[in-house]
């Protein structure tokens, strides 16, 4: 399989500025694999391809205010700073990205409040936009956090051209998010309403959750055409015991098994043995599934609209095979299904 094999047009009216009025009320693009038909629903109606005892899996992840803006020392120039991950809770050293990049050296000092109560400095270059940062700050760790966050804003994707809006803080958040650290939200479970997961459990269906924190990576480009030679950028995975017992117990009794979004799959596929027992697991992966792929635990998937050639779209042609995905994006094209993060949702079933 070639990068190539996996583009498409996809017309930039189609990418989805803002989210559906309501959650659960979004498209949902049906896909049957046993069939291969497709039918075109509205997300709520999910609740009626499963049954009592079918278990969903969820990325509990939480996305912070990851983008920051900040002004360079004696120029004053304005500089986007995204925090991507804590690098050490002590001396609050943090792994960013910059834009303008090529105004940042080591030694710069970034000041972020006028009162200078927050500043920091450039410690390492790490790649073109990368820099490493030491976050200067008279205060404890909480409350370091608590002013990271009084600053920062919503990370909406950079295909996203308007303005960061106050519903925002909401809806690129899942209503289940528990542990923070994502600095993209896990976009197939925006979908789920209150009432939905309520009307989900009312049924009798189970549910179980992993936390998997999406990184900046997810939307990285592939820039080579052999996808064996890609490297994804690894990203945390936490699944503790008695979730791993949840979703082991309904595989042994070949229950129905969703994976609410790509960040859930790679969760699962990471930690899956050869016997296809789930192990409780803390740690990281750069594992990337294009096809062929075995998948281990998950029989049915939830996922949205993917961009052309991205990884996302390689893993769901793993999972419902290549010719019937393009054929299924190629419907969704001329039905004028929205795509990307705060685009419309599609079933595998």
């Amino acid at each position: 399989m070639k990068t190539s094999d996996f583009n498409f047009d996809l017309p930039e009216e189609l990418l989805a500025e803002h989210p559906s009025e309501h959650r659960d009320e979004a498209r949902l693009m049906v896909l049957d694999r046993k069939t291969q038909t497709i039918e075109h629903k509205l997300f709520k109606d999910v609740v009626d391809y499963f049954d009592e005892k079918d278990l969903f899996i969820f990325n509990n992840t939480k996305v912070f205010p990851a983008r920051l803006y900040g002004n360079k020392e004696k120029t004053g120039a304005k500089i986007e700073v995204f925090l991507l991950r804590e690098l050490d809770k002590e001396t609050r050293v943090w792994d960013v990205l910059v834009d303008p990049a090529r105004k940042i050296r080591i030694g710069n000092k970034l000041f972020f409040t006028e009162d200078e109560s927050l500043v920091a400095e450039v410690i390492d270059n790490t790649t073109s936009r990368g820099r490493t940062l030491r976050f200067l700050f008279d205060g404890s760790y909480e409350e370091f956090r608590t002013k990271l966050k009084e600053l920062g804003e919503t990370p909406l994707p950079k295909y996203i051209k308007r303005a960061v809006e106050p519903e925002d803080a909401e809806r690129y958040q899942t209503i289940y998010a528990k542990i923070e650290g994502a600095v993209a939200a896990p976009t197939a479970g925006l979908h789920f309403s209150r009432h939905l997961m309520k009307r989900l459990e009312i049924k009798g269906i189970d549910f179980a959750e992993v936390t998997l924190h999406v990184g900046l990576g997810t939307f990285n480009p592939i820039e080579v055409e052999d996808l064996s030679k890609h490297k994804m950028e690894s990203e945390e995975i936490i699944i503790d015991e008695k979730n791993a017992d949840i979703i082991n117990r309904a595989v042994d009794e070949h229950r129905r098994v969703c994976a609410v979004g790509t960040t859930t799959m790679r969760a699962l596929e990471t930690s899956v043995s050869s016997n296809k027992k789930i192990s409780a697991f803390n740690g990281w992966t750069n594992k990337f599934i294009y096809p062929p792929h075995d998948f281990g635990v998950a029989n049915t998937m939830i996922t949205n609209f993917h961009t052309p050639k991205s990884t996302l779209l390689m893993m769901i042609a793993a999972f419902a095979g290549r010719d019937f995905i393009m054929q299924a994006y190629e419907e969704a094209v001329k039905e004028k299904y929205k795509f990307y993060s705060y685009g419309d949702a599609m079933l595998i079933l």
